[in-house]
């Protein structure tokens, strides 16, 4: 089953206690599975299995954080900010503690343990050979429930206890996890861009320079707007139809660069 790229997946969760006709189910612990990152370049299906790296005790809480991306023009003067303009999510990340302890053996296991994390963080030796630096990617399992594919982006190691030797057989370690491919931008059904724009009907005594005017705050970008729409005559509108509004981000140096004159504005009011 495909990793949902927002949240988990949960499949198969609570069928051990049914299929064993127990009233407790079974103790599931929880594991970040490492693969080889793709030799192809997909970000939907990794390489060969790398290591399995288990969790000691299952974790107490898992922090998802999912965020948007937006962009926004600063005003100037007295004019307003403009509106947000949506560019798309940005990839998810899940955070997430392992507690690892020795106490009872007082060997080196635990530092062993972290130093497997922290190698995680750092190109896997055939990427690296073909010139492809990767860290390894990575899935967070546990019973039913199943992570996205990511990588590791961090990993802080706290020891809270020593041996009389100074051997560290205790740890706290925070690990977060970055999703790999993220969403791609919801495409607009009317534009087929990959960056949202709106639509604007047409009434009686709309211009150009008066509709860059209300959506970017500068009049002089009415000519831009025209190249956008393809429009051959700017100064004849017709109330009713429609013209589409690009992000600002989407007029690109060209818009700006060939902003028109004050009186060239003058006219297209």
């Amino acid at each position: 089953m495909t990793p949902s790229p927002v949240g988990f997946e949960a499949a198969g969760a609570g069928k051990v206690a049914a299929a064993s006709g127990s009233s407790r189910p079974k103790l599931e612990h929880a594991y970040l599975q490492l693969y080889e990152p793709s030799a192809d370049g997909s970000l939907a299906k990794p390489g060969p299995a790398l290591d399995r790296i288990e969790f000691q005790f299952n974790p107490r809480e898992l922090t998802l954080a999912k965020a948007a991306s937006w962009a926004r023009q600063t005003g100037t003067g007295n004019q307003r900010s403009g509106p947000p303009q949506y560019n798309g999510p940005q990839p998810s990340t899940l955070a997430l503690e392992m507690f690892f302890d020795a106490s009872s053996t007082q060997d080196d296991s635990v530092v062993k343990r972290v130093d497997r994390l922290f190698a995680c963080c750092v190109p896997t030796s055939a990427s690296h050979d073909q010139k492809k630096d990767s860290p390894p990617w990575v899935l967070f399992r546990w019973g039913g429930l199943t992570g996205f594919l990511a990588y590791i982006g961090s990993v802080q190691a706290k020891y809270t206890l020593f041996t009389s030797s100074g051997v560290p057989i205790r740890a706290v370690c925070t690990v977060t996890l970055s999703e790999l491919a993220g969403e791609a931008p919801r495409q607009n059904p009317t534009s087929g861009s990959p960056v949202p724009r709106r639509v604007h009907t047409l009434v009686e005594g709309d211009t150009l320079a008066g509709i860059a005017y209300r959506e970017y705050g500068d009049p002089a970008l009415w000519r831009a707007l025209a190249d956008a729409n393809g429009l051959d005559n700017p100064f004849r509108l017709r109330p009713g139809s429609t013209v589409l509004v690009p992000a600002l981000s989407e007029l690109g140096p060209a818009g700006a660069a060939g902003a028109p004159r004050a009186a060239e504005v003058a006219r297209a009011r």
